[in-house]
């Protein structure tokens, strides 16, 4: 198997003329490790036996699922019995609050108030088709984007609550979550706890016993594995009601023929995360350091600057150029950005978390996600930086002008 290896320092994709194109929206996505895809190639076509059926093809695509749970449960630190794989974060994320739901006594369900759409508006679905027996609570956050631990408290005084989810890093911000000692608060007083860990692993270290928490997501694509894999880490405890019903695959839990190509490249996937992830800190952590010395100097807001973050991600805002245009102005000069989260698209303009934190509304209008990866450079960085400089120059002429 060949190893990842980063672009040369400047180099991208050749995109309509420009002659490098550098890709910094790695919370978005990632590109499929080299590694990764030589493991995924053979069960297309060669090795493409149903891991259900009892013959020599099957048996062999079987051990290779095995396989793959046991490196995704190497990978937090929990036995391979503790793995449910689904076809992405968002149907994990659903299969704990569903699921549970399904088997509990309706109650109180609590997320943060800055949870991924896939968390909220599962939660949102949950307390408005129970028609009101499933009350649901937003735990509040800071200026930071910290959820606030005595609201925590509140929160389970107010309302006996059975589930809980709260997300170990946000995928707009970076900010990490205290999601231990969340975690602490709600078991005391009896409720499931869940973390949508998809956007944190592979970027600081993950561990399931560590976390203190019932249930766990973490997704492949996040980490230079593929589309379309994903995997909920549950105590063995927790009860669920299967979302998919069938043949009983995932011990009953997630009904149809697995993926072996994506299973076998998520496996990859997560035992190239512990290999890689101290060196890999390190190099982006320093590259964010540069992004935000150069942004500070262009006078840029960086939302939540201060607390404790995912060394790669660096969420900013130039006061008065609309974010959207300035991602499309980047696009051009030949840098991939975003003004949000990908997943939240269809709210163009707005971002749910910004306002969470009590940003000024037209302060979030102008908010940019840069989320730097593997094959990006200083040099990257420091072109960025430029092309930023002239574009945000010449839009600022503009609205001058226009006004």
């Amino acid at each position: 198997m060949s190893a990842f290896k980063p672009k040369a320092p400047g180099s991208g994709v050749s995109r309509e003329g420009i002659v490098s194109y550098a890709y910094f929206d790695h919370n978005a996505t990632t590109a499929v490790d080299n590694a990764v895809l030589d493991a995924m190639l053979p069960y297309f076509q060669k090795d493409y036996g149903n891991p259900s059926s009892r013959h020599g093809p099957g048996l062999a695509a079987r051990r290779a699922v095995n396989q793959a749970r046991e490196q995704v449960a190497a990978s937090v630190g929990v036995q391979p019995g503790q793995v449910i794989f689904t076809s992405g974060g968002s149907e994990a994320n659903n299969l704990f609050i569903q699921g549970t739901a399904g088997y509990l006594k309706p109650t109180q369900i609590v997320v943060s108030s800055v949870e991924h759409p896939c968390v909220m508006r599962a939660a949102q679905a949950l307390a408005r088709n129970s028609r009101g027996s499933w009350n649901l609570r937003q735990l509040a956050v800071d200026k930071l984007g910290c959820v606030d631990l005595a609201d925590v408290d509140e929160a389970m005084l107010e309302h006996h609550s059975g589930l809980v989810s709260v997300m170990l890093a946000n995928n707009e911000t970076g900010v990490i979550q205290d999601v231990a000692g969340i975690a602490a608060k709600a078991r005391a007083y009896g409720a499931w706890v869940h973390t949508d860990a998809v956007q944190a692993f592979g970027k600081i270290p993950v561990d399931f016993a560590s976390l203190n928490v019932h249930a766990l997501t973490l997704s492949g694509h996040k980490v230079h594995g593929p589309k379309g894999a994903a995997a909920l880490i549950m105590d063995k405890r927790l009860l669920l009601k299967p979302l998919i019903y069938g043949g009983g695959h995932e011990n009953g839990l997630r009904s149809g023929t697995e993926n072996v190509p994506a299973i076998v490249g998520l496996g990859v996937a997560c035992g190239l995360v512990k290999i890689r992830i101290a060196e890999r800190t390190a190099r982006i952590s320093a590259m964010r350091a540069q992004l935000e010395q150069g942004l500070m100097g262009m006078g840029a807001v960086i939302f939540g600057l201060g607390a404790s973050r995912l060394p790669n991600t660096c969420y900013f805002a130039l006061p008065g150029i609309e974010g959207d245009t300035l991602v499309a102005r980047l696009d051009k000069a030949g840098f991939a950005v975003a003004s949000g989260a990908a997943c939240s698209s269809v709210n163009p303009g707005r971002s749910h978390v910004l306002e969470a934190m009590g940003v000024d509304a037209a302060l979030t209008r102008c908010a940019v996600r840069v989320s730097l990866g593997d094959e990006n450079s200083p040099l990257q960085v420091e072109n960025f930086l430029g092309a930023l400089s002239r574009i945000a120059e010449e839009l600022t002429r503009m609205n001058t002008v226009l006004i």
